[in-house]
Parts: C-alpha cells; sequence; structure tokens
C-alpha cells in the first residue's frame, strides 16, 4: 500500500513511522485514536471503521467539513493560496480574521490556510485561545487537494469527536484496537517537567493515560498501543506494557534548524499477556521521585 501524507503539517506526525506501528497494532473492527493529530496512522492503516478524537475542536471541525463536502472546502481553500495572502502582512491579517470568527466554515478554511503558512506547521494558541503561530515565509506554500481528497473519502468510516481521552476510553469495544499518540512528556524530566504540564497534559495525565491503557487492555480485552518518548520517565510508565524503541529523525534544536535521531517507544497493551498488571498507585511516588 502506498504511504498516504496528511493534509496538515504538524509537529510529532507519525509519517515516518507508519511501517513500525503498524507492525505492532493488532487487527480489529474499529481503529479508536484518542489524538489524532492530523490522522497519519488513520490515513494508512485499513480497519472497517475508526473513531478519531483531538481536543483541538478547529481541528475536528475541520475534519468534519472535509467529511461532509470536500470539493466546496478544496474550491473555498485554494482561494486563500495565492501569491499574495503569502506575504507577513495578510499572514498577520488573516491570522486576525481567524481568531475573531465565531464562523466554523470560515475557521476551518482558515485554519487549513494558516496551518500552510505558519511557522513550521506549528499549531499554537495562547492562554486566551488565540492562535499565535508566526509566519513561515515559504516561498511558495503547498495546497494539499490530492490529499484533502483521499482524506475525505477515507473520512466516510470515521467518526469524528471532540472529548478528553478518558471519555474515547469508555467508548471502545471489544474488538476495537486504541492507538494513542499523547503529547509527549519532556526528554529530559527536570524542574522544567511544571511548566510542560502547564501545556495541558503532565505527570498526572501520562500517567493516567497508562492506567487506562492497562485497565483497558487487561479488564475489557481491548489492546491499546501508545507512542511516546523513549526516556526512563517512560520506560517506568509502561513497564508492564510490551516495549519497542525506534530511532527516529526529528527536529531537536529549539530553532528547528537542525536534525538528530531522538528515541521513541511503542508501548503495547494486550489482555492476554502475563506481563500487563496494574498500575499500581505505589508506582506514582516512585514516579515522582525521578521528577525531583
Amino acid at each position: 500500500m502506498t504511504k498516504q501524507r496528511a493534509f496538515l503539517k504538524w509537529a510529532g506526525g507519525k509519517y515516518n513511522l507508519i511501517e513500525s506501528i503498524t507492525a505492532v497494532l493488532p487487527e480489529g473492527n474499529k481503529l479508536i485514536e484518542p489524538f489524532v493529530g492530523a490522522g497519519s496512522v488513520f490515513l494508512n492503516t485499513d480497519y472497517p471503521k475508526y473513531l478519531l478524537n483531538d481536543v483541538n475542536p478547529d481541528l475536528i471541525t475541520l475534519f468534519k467539513f472535509v467529511k461532509r463536502r470536500p470539493k466546496r472546502f478544496i474550491e473555498d481553500a485554494r482561494k486563500l493560496f495565492c501569491m499574495a495572502n503569502n506575504t507577513p502582512e495578510a499572514y498577520y491579517a488573516l491570522r486576525q480574521q481567524f481568531n475573531a470568527s465565531t464562523d466554523p466554515y470560515e475557521r476551518s478554511l482558515l485554519f487549513l490556510y494558516l496551518n500552510r503558512h505558519g511557522y513550521n506547521g506549528l499549531c499554537r494558541y495562547n492562554l486566551s485561545g488565540q492562535f499565535n503561530v508566526p509566519f513561515g515565509q515559504y516561498q511558495r506554500p503547498y495546497f494539499p487537494q490530492a490529499e484533502i481528497e483521499f482524506f475525505a473519502e477515507k473520512a466516510q468510516r470515521a467518526t469524528f469527536t471532540c472529548m478528553g481521552f478518558e471519555q474515547v476510553f469508555r467508548r471502545a469495544r471489544k474488538g476495537d484496537v486504541v492507538y494513542c499518540d499523547p503529547p509527549y512528556a519532556p526528554l529530559s524530566l527536570t524542574a522544567n517537567f511544571t511548566s510542560y504540564a502547564c501545556g495541558g497534559f503532565g505527570m498526572d495525565d501520562q500517567t493516567e493515560l497508562a492506567r487506562r491503557a492497562e485497565h483497558t487492555a487487561r479488564k475489557r480485552g481491548i489492546p491499546v498501543v501508545i507512542s511516546n518518548h523513549d526516556t526512563e520517565f517512560t520506560r517506568l510508565l509502561y513497564k508492564k506494557a510490551e516495549l519497542e524503541s525506534l530511532q527516529v529523525a526529528r527536529f531537536i534544536s529549539p530553532k528547528g534548524d537542525s536534525r538528530g535521531k531522538v528515541a521513541e517507544l511503542l508501548a503495547l497493551y494486550q489482555h492476554d499477556r502475563n506481563n500487563v498488571v496494574a498500575l499500581t498507585p505505589e508506582i506514582r511516588p516512585e514516579l515522582r521521585k525521578r521528577l525531583r
């Protein structure tokens, strides 16, 4: 099967890890993704049904419009991809228009424009909920028509939701498979972890996700796969899962101008494995000690 790229640029996207992830994912009736992002795993697997979730309402609303009316969306979005809009002045004016808009369709069109014209394909909001990614200065931003068309066709198998991962896990049923690509734990667990947690997915969230994955696999018979950085923290967190370490090329400097190999981890929880046991309360203090 030819690998398919997502129509959105996405930090931490899984396009380059598709072969490793699909090799670990069990077969099932439906793939559930609580953290779908741009959807590379969805696009490169072949389950009969999908439940695709993200806490970003702009992302999920965009996906719903693309699913329902791809031709109209492509026609309208293409108008934004012109040389006149590829300047800092135009970008910041359209970014302001996006932030001021309450119209879901207008926001979806502008979200794609901002994704392709903004710096490094980042998706970032300030504390007031305003999109604040700076202009990307690309010579000719790519309009992903073919990728949108492929996504729209495959999305006919998918249901899109916008809720917390805990709620998504409750919707899983026997025969489903869950793949989780959460916001990654930091590579270095220092005092900076507190500021990292302000981004909305801290140590307690990482721990709760691991606990729910173990419970879902062991008690409910639903396999769960989680991606994360390969660190001492995550190995402790997932120590009762089957682990596979991968080397992945990623931007590693804050300026985004240098690449390096970063180790990533795939943790597989399955109900029929004897070594999958509960993440007990005793593990939590041990995790906290590592963060001091």
